[in-house]
């Protein structure tokens, strides 16, 4: 069973969950190249797609990722690029890996 810090799906109500201010200062794990600007002071919890995902509401805090604000302009569709959409979802995937390797070992989530 996993287990997070996270009691909503937004957190509104409560004020920002530990996921998502947990994203201030980290490093993009998005990484979609050449739009990443590396920069973590631009890092915010970025909401992946899903079937709770829509116009106005954003998917559960566990699916999202630690993105610059370049990445999350992508993925959020805000920016245009010339790459495949493959490559986009290809690059959620290895960010959510590697944004919950970083949960996990900060200890906002855990897996029974």
């Amino acid at each position: 069973m996993v287990k997070s810090e996270h009691h909503s799906n937004t957190g509104e109500g409560m004020g920002m969950s530990r996921l998502r201010t947990s994203a201030q200062g980290k490093l993009c794990t998005l990484k979609i190249y050449p739009y990443c600007n590396s920069d973590p002071e631009t890092t915010v919890l970025c909401h992946l797609g899903g079937n709770s995902k829509g116009m106005g509401i954003k998917s559960h805090d566990f699916f999202a990722v630690y993105g610059c604000s370049n990445c999350h302009d992508i993925i959020d569709g805000r920016r245009k690029t010339d790459l495949p959409r493959e490559e986009v979802i290809r690059c959620q995937l290895r960010a959510l890996e590697r944004t919950w390797e970083q949960m996990i070992l900060d200890g906002l989530i855990t897996i029974n």
